[in-house]
């Protein structure tokens, strides 16, 4: 039995300069951060040589190919496990659509249990890779390649995409007390909306030629981030937060609504400095970047929200179980 933890993520800057679009004609380059929220991956033989799977729902199947779920079946083509395999999984946020990245963390972390089934140790590049494979080109998702890498490779990640489709990710070093500040000023509130990535993201693909001067202009906040963060100025981190989601909002219509732009301006009039919804837009999470004496305000603006405590996440996918009988 295998059993495999990946972490969830926040994206801070940069979000949507990650689709091949854009970063084919220029290097994009986001800045995010793995959190202790996690999804879960249990792989475990049988006895006999049907493949059974446990998610929201339950399959029993002879072949691969009859496999519904699409990332199982291809993470399993991948892996070559073919047979004779009971595959569990489980999220401390379960719904989609959260902007989380739960997608990507599912298929990380489902490949590196199958793997490690197997017998083989995939690094975290290969991990990531693999699965930008999967969901982008095998599977066809409007989707970009940020949340794959940085729930790989876990921590405080700037990470760049290159024309000829390398990909180089850094970490964001900060001192101890400086980190625990930065996570202490961030808050996360569950808008009570889950969303179609897929729908948001075609259309912000199509509109892509006509906003490439604000991807362009997202694609730097990652630099100015981070030296706000090594800088020790959170409150202009915080800022910057606030011009990339003044940026992300126009690129597609579904990003934001009426709701959500209400639920933000409350909480700047409470006292937050920045923020963003996370992930494609469209609902999901609210991230906040608020000083402590201000959070309690928020807490009441926002009252009817539910808050989500997070700590950032020093480790990428791994394996916590592992026995071979």
């Amino acid at each position: 039995m295998i059993i495999t933890q990946t972490p969830l993520r926040v994206s801070f800057v940069g979000g949507g300069t990650d689709l091949r679009g854009f970063y084919s004609h220029e290097p994009g380059c986001v800045l995010s951060t793995a959190i202790d929220k996690y999804v879960f991956a249990i792989v475990k033989e049988r006895f006999d040589d049907k493949i059974v799977l446990n998610y929201s729902q339950k399959e029993i199947v002879d072949r691969v190919d009859e496999i519904q779920h699409d990332l199982v079946r291809e993470a399993m083509k991948k892996t070559g496990v073919d047979r004779g395999v009971e595959i569990t999984t489980l999220a401390d946020i379960p719904s989609r659509g959260t902007g989380l990245g739960s997608s990507s963390s599912f298929t990380v972390g489902l490949l590196n249990a199958l793997y490690a089934y197997t017998g083989e140790f995939k690094d975290a590049e290969t991990l990531a890779q693999e699965a930008c494979e999967i969901e982008i080109e095998i599977l066809g998702a409007p989707i970009g390649k940020q949340d794959q890498y940085i729930v790989a490779y876990g921590n405080i990640r700037k990470i760049t995409f290159f024309p000829d489709e390398k990909v180089d990710v850094e970490l964001v070093k900060l001192d101890y007390s400086l980190r625990r500040r930065f996570n202490e000023r961030l808050m996360l509130f569950y808008t009570g909306k889950t969303r179609s990535a897929s729908s948001i993201l075609t259309e912000q693909r199509e509109r892509l030629p006509q906003h490439r001067e604000i991807l362009h202009q997202m694609s730097l906040l990652p630099d100015s981030f981070q030296a706000s963060l090594s800088n020790g100025d959170l409150d202009e981190a915080g800022r910057i937060l606030n011009r990339n989601w003044e940026h992300k909002k126009q690129l597609a219509s579904g990003i934001t609504d009426g709701q959500i732009n209400d639920l933000y301006e409350r909480a700047l009039a409470a006292g937050a400095l920045g923020g963003k919804i996370t992930g494609a837009g469209g609902g999901g999470f609210l991230l906040l970047y608020c000083l402590g004496e201000k959070q309690e305000n928020v807490r009441q603006a926002l009252s009817h929200l539910t808050e989500l405590p997070f700590r950032f996440e020093n480790q990428g996918s791994r394996i916590i179980f592992n026995i071979h009988r």
